[in-house]
């Protein structure tokens, strides 16, 4: 199993003074940090960092043009792969054209170290650039088959459903070879099916459930992978779920590292966003089954520990967090995306956690593939000759 990064780019509030120093000094140390954070991972062998795309997320993501942050990353990392988690794909959003290039052109700069994430947001970003929601899933698909298109194709042109573009060369092509992987993010056990159905790579959250919950929908993204029929030209069958992570010497740094505070924040941020900005669009079903909860944490009214003893959350030390990644692994996980940089945790706090676990638990996850993989040999090398 592999160790990657998520960054949404937080600016936690409340901000250090009024409009308009507050928040430009919030932001401006937040890019600094999370550049700084990823330049560290890259030394010390994370595989990939996944930035997301978000829309006016005040104090939640202040990362909406993940594609410039990924050029400017390219130019000073070296092995680390470039995730887009992901690009806003319905055609509202953003041309499918600019897509093509926006992607090719950061797989250009890092010399092919491009992951393609795509995915659809959700009402309070959809309602902002007026998507047509009923059929966000339909265009997310057709846009990623024409930005393929764009890509494989010399000259390109469609008039379809949701297009009319006339014949274009499109221009830069990727890096790699016909493009770069793609994945798409999911959380319903609808789409993380239909993420199994057009062979994507998957990419789901561990943060708001269980590890048998994430090992059920895991089942089912395999199960729909057996029949899969890509709907780009590369056929992606891995998962990678986010979840926060992080590691220290000693348990005993937590309170002065602020990081039960910072976990806190973090979900009762989340409940805060999906009162004011998801509840009103969900289906009245859902609104009785998830409100009590929803409510609770937004009020701050959990048990915070709880999510760390049910190991949905990554935290302790590296032995500790060396067994919950374990745990990830079992449950039919590819790769954790640790979102390492979150609420108020210092930075220097961050940097120790990420070389922490480049020192020693990345290290000792690679020994035990190694492994697996030779003692999967041995026996395959043994049932052979039995057979013979």
């Amino acid at each position: 199993m592999e160790l990657g990064l998520l960054y949404e780019f937080e600016a936690p509030k409340p901000w250090a003074g009024e409009h308009p120093w507050g928040q430009r000094m919030t932001e401006r140390t937040a890019y600094r940090n999370c550049v700084e954070q990823v330049v560290l991972a890259d030394r010390k062998g994370f595989h990939t960092a996944w930035l997301v795309e978000h829309h006016f997320r005040e104090g939640r993501s202040h990362m909406p043009c993940n594609d410039v942050v990924l050029g400017a990353l390219s130019q000073i990392t070296e092995q680390i792969r470039l995730g887009f988690g992901v690009a806003l794909m319905p055609h509202e959003f953003i041309h499918p054209a600019r897509i093509a290039e926006k992607v090719a052109t950061v797989d250009l700069l890092s010399k092919g170290r491009v992951e393609w994430g795509m995915g659809r947001s959700t009402p309070m970003e959809q309602i902002a650039f007026d998507v047509d929601v009923p059929n966000s899933k339909k265009k997310m698909l057709a846009a990623a088959r024409t930005v393929v298109g764009m890509w494989e194709q010399e000259y390109y042109e469609e008039d379809s459903e949701y297009l009319r573009f006339p014949r274009r060369m499109v221009t830069p092509k990727p890096y790699q070879y016909p493009h770069p992987p793609c994945w798409m993010a999911a959380s319903s056990e609808e789409t993380i099916r239909m993420a199994g159905q057009n062979g994507l790579g998957l990419l789901c959250f561990s943060i708001m459930q269980p590890l048998d919950k994430l090992a059920e929908l895991i089942g089912f993204y395999r199960e729909e992978q057996r029949s899969a029929v890509p709907v780009t030209g590369i056929h992606t069958n891995k998962v990678g779920v986010y979840t926060l992570v992080h590691c220290s010497e000693s348990r005993s740094r937590f309170d002065t590292d602020r990081v039960w505070e910072s976990v806190w924040w973090w979900y009762a941020s989340s409940a805060e966003f999906i009162l004011k900005w998801e509840m009103a669009h969900l289906p009245p079903e859902m609104k009785e089954k998830a409100f009590p909860l929803i409510k609770a944490q937004a009020e701050g009214n959990f048990d915070m520990r709880r999510f760390d003893e049910q190991d949905m959350v990554i935290l302790g030390t590296p032995e500790e967090c060396l067994q919950k990644f374990l745990k990830y692994e079992e449950a039919g996980v590819d790769q954790v995306l640790c979102y390492v940089n979150f609420g108020y945790l210092p930075q220097d706090a961050v940097l120790n956690s990420i070389s922490l676990l480049g020192d020693y638990v990345i290290p000792e996850l690679k020994a035990m593939g190694a492994r697996r993989t030779a003692s999967g040999l041995e026996r395959s090398i043994a049932m052979q000759q039995a057979a013979e």
